[in-house]
């Protein structure tokens, strides 16, 4: 099962494996607090796209179409991230404000959609 999170909140035990899937260490937060098991950066969006969207909720609609392309490139980690969700609890953890309109959701419903084409 993968779900996602605010790296702001508290962890938990049910989050089981934490994968922070921002680009940028998230602000206020140590290393250590933050419990990861893996930082993701390779799978966030590209430092160009992350800076264009700005987190305006009139560019997430073109945001998310840009994303998924980006990922088309991305067939190995999301596969991988795909497995880890298979195999347990996998909480993709971001630092945006926006609890929808971020990478991580955007990221949940494109693995979510691997696994409908894979059943």
């Amino acid at each position: 099962m993968i779900k996602i999170k605010r790296i702001y909140e508290e962890p938990t035990e049910n989050d089981g494996y934490r994968m922070l899937v921002d680009r940028l260490w998230p602000r206020g937060i140590s290393k250590d607090s933050a419990k990861l098991d893996e930082w993701n950066k390779d799978i966030a969006p590209s430092t160009e796209l992350r800076k264009w969207f700005g987190h305006l909720p009139e560019r997430f609609d073109e945001f998310v179409a840009r994303y998924k392309q980006e990922l088309v490139l991305k067939t190995n980690d999301l596969k991988r991230i795909k497995k880890l969700g298979d195999d347990g609890q996998l909480t993709l953890l971001y630092a945006a404000k926006a609890e929808k309109m971020n990478q991580a959701a955007v990221l949940l419903k494109v693995v979510d959609k691997l696994k409908e084409t894979n059943k």
